[in-house]
């Protein structure tokens, strides 16, 4: 089950479980569009995988599958990645 993580690991802004603006990477690396589409070029700085968009829960999903608290943040910010 996805943890949707509660923050934009570069600039720490709040994506909720119900936001459309959370991008993810296949290993949950939690990003916001801006970042994900701005700085990042869509490319997940620590896998170099694709960055999409998360799937919202339903609210009701969340009563007994509820989103993660944990806030993980690149304490230098997020630089872009350089294509391979």
């Amino acid at each position: 089950m996805l943890e949707l993580r509660p923050n934009c690991e570069c600039c720490d802004k709040d994506l909720p479980p119900e936001s459309c603006e959370a991008m993810m990477c296949s290993f949950e690396c939690t990003y916001c569009a801006d970042c994900a589409d701005n700085v990042l070029s869509g490319i997940c700085p620590n896998c170099g995988g694709e960055l999409v968009r998360r799937p919202v829960r339903p609210a009701a999903k969340l009563i007994n599958n509820p989103a993660s608290t944990k806030r993980v943040l690149k304490a230098e910010g997020c630089a872009p990645v350089k294509a391979a």
